[in-house]
Order: structure tokens, then sequence, then C-alpha cells
């Protein structure tokens, strides 16, 4: 009898043509599958061949770019040390920090070194990166510039130019600035250009500046009418660092009787549905990793109502069909706005209420934009719900179970009781003692103390074994 073989998610990124290492290093941050965009692009940027990719905010355009940037710029690194090799340029200081967060993560077990440059850091300290050495540079268009101009940025060795969201630094102004930079890059170059829109200015620095560019358009899926009716839509803007906190302050607030928390990586499924199980929830992780058998499980005891959290990666809910479901949980925000559907469309199902929440960054909020575009609905902006609040929601769950009880009756020996307690204390008191014993129990079943998001503690990790 042969041993069932785990599945192997990532078997689509080893498919596009990347080297082990990547590869690796992709498996190790728990991506399950390329999204379309990283199908489409990463292909064709290993070839060499520059590309016009149109796709929007949150489709997967990073690692799209990225990828392929690191495995070229590794693969035949020059026998000396000269200036950058790669650039990768984005409209916003909040963009430039988070491109350069992730490509230094898909980097981390290369030897190559990436520096962001952007408005409102220090320049001294950006002059002292650049000296040190940068391989790849992740900047905004004004801030590369002053250093062009300084000339403490060296573009005459670059291999590859990234302009990403390109009619947004276009529509910021930026227009002259990114003409200044092509112009004093080489000629032998690879360039990307992605963009969510093709507007004619888009259009006219492909046709100056690209050599016959492959062309990608990851469409939109239209959304029927009248599909999200019944989902109340909710957004938090909190950090990373602070979303386990407050995922723990939402579930609270919510009291879901069926919940799905859907998260960006496998790692963050394990990490997340231990956090949640120290807590007292009975929480389940479902994600591509996992043997068929133990996906079975976690349905069974999912559908059966015995697991009333499901933590889970897209990829791994496929197909999930489950009526109850009261909550949808993005932790993450969704790669896209049409995952964004697929994921709230599980509730709110057979004409029941659901509730859909997202947990956004702050550098996120393009994305939530974008989503609220597609999905023509206002997702509402919240604010975590405070000790108060969670104080009287507590109180009017334990008013509700007060009054099912006493309508249910069979309390005669609970009164006998009471009558004994009422010689030496108050009716109201011996009541009010009743009721913070049930209120205290309650409180210590569900609380969630603060804790640190799982990307948040791996990267403390990072920190400490670099």
């Amino acid at each position: 009898m042969t041993t069932p073989i785990p599945p192997t998610p990532l078997l689509g990124f080893a498919s596009l043509g990347l080297a082990d290492a990547l590869a690796k290093a992709v498996a190790a941050l728990g991506y399950e599958e390329p999204t379309p965009i990283q199908r489409e692009a990463i292909p064709v940027l290993l070839s060499g061949t520059d590309l016009i990719g149109q796709a929007g905010t949150g489709t997967g355009k990073t690692a799209a770019f990225a990828l392929p940037l690191i495995q070229r710029l590794q693969s035949h690194r020059p026998a000396t040390r000269g200036g950058a090799r790669g650039l990768i340029l984005v409209p916003t200081r909040e963009l430039a920090m988070q491109v350069a967060e992730a490509v230094h993560k898909y980097a981390k077990r290369t030897t190559l070194i990436v520096v962001p440059l952007y408005g409102g850091a220090p320049m001294d300290q950006q002059i002292r990166a650049l000296r040190r050495g940068a391989d790849i540079i992740v900047a905004t268009p004004g801030r590369a510039l002053d250093h062009l101009r300084r000339q403490t940025l060296n573009l005459d060795t670059l291999e590859v130019l990234v302009l990403d969201e390109a009619d947004e630094m276009l529509d910021m102004g930026f227009a002259d600035d990114l003409e200044a930079i092509l112009h004093a890059t080489p000629e032998t170059r690879q360039t990307a250009l992605f963009a969510a829109t093709m507007a004619p200015r888009i259009a006219s620095i492909a046709e100056r500046h690209l050599k016959t560019p492959a062309r990608i358009h990851i469409k939109s899926e239209r959304r029927p009418a009248g599909k999200l009716p019944q989902v109340r839509q909710v957004a938090y803007v909190v950090s990373r660092a602070q979303k386990g906190y407050a995922l723990g302050r939402v579930l609270e607030f919510e009291a879901p009787a069926s919940a799905i928390v859907f998260c960006r990586t496998r790692i963050e499924v394990d990490e997340l549905t231990d956090t949640l199980k120290s807590h007292g929830y009975g929480a389940q992780a479902l994600h591509g990793g996992m043997e068929q058998k133990q996906r079975d499980r976690v349905m069974h005891l999912f559908r059966q109502e015995k697991a009333d959290v499901l933590v889970a990666t897209d990829v791994a809910a496929r197909g999930l069909d489950i009526a109850h479901v009261s909550h949808v949980i993005n932790y993450d925000i969704p790669t896209s706005p049409e995952v964004y559907v697929h994921r709230i469309g599980r509730t709110g199902r057979i004409g029941r209420q659901g509730v859909a929440i997202t947990l956004v960054d702050p550098r996120e909020q393009r994305a939530l934009r974008a989503i609220e575009a597609l999905t023509k609905q206002k997702i509402d902006i919240a604010t975590l719900p405070t000790v108060a609040a969670l104080r009287a929601k507590r109180l009017d769950l334990t008013r509700a179970a007060l009054q099912e009880r006493l309508v249910a009756g069979g309390l005669d020996e609970m009164r006998t009781l009471v009558e004994s307690l009422a010689h030496t204390f108050e009716m109201v008191d011996i009541a009010a003692a009743a009721v913070a014993m049930i209120h205290q129990e309650g409180n210590a079943a569900t609380q969630v103390e603060p804790t640190a998001a799982p990307r948040e503690r791996a990267r403390d990790r990072d920190r400490r074994h670099r």
C-alpha cells in the first residue's frame, strides 16, 4: 500500500522557472499559489523581455517583478561592485517601505542588498547606505532624482528598471522626474511597467522607453448586481504589530457563532490558530500544506459546529460552502478585489445576515478603495471597540442569557438557595452577585490579551538571527 503524497501547492511557483533558492524562499514565507499576474509576468521577466502589466492594486505585483529581478541579479553577479543593478520606482513613501520590506524578505537567502529611498527620511543616512553598496533600490521618483543630482546614486550599471503603479506616479506629477531618471539609465536595461489603467500618457512612456514589450492584462471580474446585499462590511485600520490584538477585540465584541479568518500564508494560519486556541477559542487551521485527511477532519468539525473559528488560506478554502458562517474576517487584506468578493460571499447565505471585517494596515488603504470600486459598496472604517464598549456588550449578552433562563423556568432549587440568602442580604445584591459571577466566567473564557501579529513575531525572530 502506497503512502499518499502530501499536496505540493508551491508547484505552481516552481514551474514558473524560479531557481531553487527563490522557490524555497517563497515556501518559507508560506505562499501557496501564484496569483494571475505572477503566473503571467514571472516567465516573461525571467526571459529578459520588457513588460507592460495592467493589474490593479493588491494583485501580487510585487512578487511578480521582485522574484525575477532577484534571480537575474543573483545568478550573474559582476566581477566588481558598481552602482545599483535594480531600481524599483513607486509613487509614495508608504509603498516604498512596503515594497522594500517584501523584496528584502524574498532576497533573504541571497547576498543582494536592498535599500529604500524616500522623502521624509534623513538624507545622510540614505547616502551612507548607498556608499556601503546597494544592489536593489526601491525609491520614490523625487528622492531618486535628488540622489542622482547629488551624484550619490549611480545608475550606469542598472540592469532592471521597474515602474510600479506608473499611472499613480503620473497623477501625482512625477512625469518630469520619471523622464529624467529614465534618461539616466542605460538603454540596455530591462524595463517593466505596471499600472492599473493604460492612459495615453502611460502608452507614450512605454513607446519611448520600452523595447518591444510583452503585454499582460489581468482583467477584473464583474460582480453581478446585488451579490452582497446581506453582508455588513467593516474595516479597522491597524498596524501589523497590533493585528493580533485587534482580532481579539473584534472576536470578543462580535461574538460570532461561526467565523472564517483568512490569512495570506500558511505560516500565519498556523501561528494565529495556536494563539486563538491559547485564548479559549475553538479554532482550527486549514491550508494547502495539510494532508487531505487532516483537511477533511477540520471541515467535519467546522460543519458540525464543533469548531467556531476556521483560520484558512484562500487556496485551502476554495469550494467551501457552509451555510452557517456568520462572520468572514480578513486578517490580511486579500490579494485582489475579486478575492475579497469570493471570501465574503461565504457569509450572508440563504437570506441570513452576514458580517465581513477587514484588518487593514495603514499602508494598504488604497487596496481598500480598489475593493470598493469593484463592489460598488462602501466599506465602513470603524474604531476598535473600547474596553467600555466590550463591557457594555458583555452585559447585554448576560442580560439576554438571564432573560432566556427566566423564561425557561425550572428554577425551584435555585429559588430555595436565594431565599436562604435573603435572610442576610438584599435580593437585589444577591442577584447582582450572581450576575457578576456569570459575567466574570464569560470574560475569562474569551478575553484575548494584546499580542503581536504572526508576521511581526517572525520578523522579530529574523532580526535576532540576522
